[in-house]
């Protein structure tokens, strides 16, 4: 089976086509045709991912899926959210918006210990965190959903060269290693957009049969 997802991103079509398996073929939005920029003006995953669904199934007729992903952290309200990928800026680099990451948090945990020193009752300030995937498939038109979720909490400095986005300040549950620390396939059958990712291929297997 022949999918299109709306991605440009190597790691995450390589991701994508790890999990799925050999029974599907995953091509880029680019090899479908469709080399510009896909609109992302949701206020959810949700929206967002249906919306890029939505346009390459328009666009092509084929069979699709789309993600959107974003970091949620405790202390910054559920910040950056869906605008993870342009924390720091449109052009969406990954190290600036690291940056600003941890130095965001940084001034939030800086405030809350300056409120407690003046007897301001504040919640304990708390680097948990969050990764989200929301996936659209379009299967013969049809709209599927399935969702992830990775619970962690963010380093206070880089850790790791692997992965991408955060992964170099992301320590999974559990773990005492960064996404950016662990081999590709542990971080695969852990990671938000993976556990997603596994969910829309049962479904499909299954569909199959």
């Amino acid at each position: 089976m022949k999918l299109v997802f709306a991605s440009a991103n190597p790691s995450k079509l390589r991701e994508a086509a790890e999990i799925l398996g050999d029974g599907f073929e995953i091509i880029s939005a680019a090899e479908a045709g469709i080399t510009e920029d896909i609109p992302e003006t949701g206020n959810t995953f949700r929206a967002n991912s249906l919306q890029k669904a939505n346009y390459i199934y328009e666009r092509t007729g084929m069979d699709c899926f789309a993600d959107d992903s974003g970091l949620e952290v405790e202390i910054l309200g559920g910040a950056p959210g869906v605008e993870t990928a342009r924390y720091s800026g449109p052009d969406r680099n990954p190290s600036r918006n690291i940056d600003k990451l941890l130095s965001e948090m940084a001034r939030r945990e800086r405030e809350a210990s300056a409120m407690r020193e003046m007897g301001i009752s504040t919640p304990h300030a708390t680097r948990k965190a969050r990764f989200r995937t929301a996936v659209v498939l379009i299967l013969g038109g049809e709209k599927y959903f399935f969702d992830g979720t990775m619970e962690g909490s963010i380093a206070r400095e880089r850790h790791g060269e692997g992965g991408f986005g955060y992964d170099p300040v992301f320590y999974p549950e559990g773990l005492d290693k960064t996404s950016a620390e662990i081999p590709e396939d542990e971080k695969n059958a852990i990671s938000h957009r993976g556990k997603a990712l596994r969910a829309m291929a049962e479904f499909l297997n299954e569909t199959k049969r």
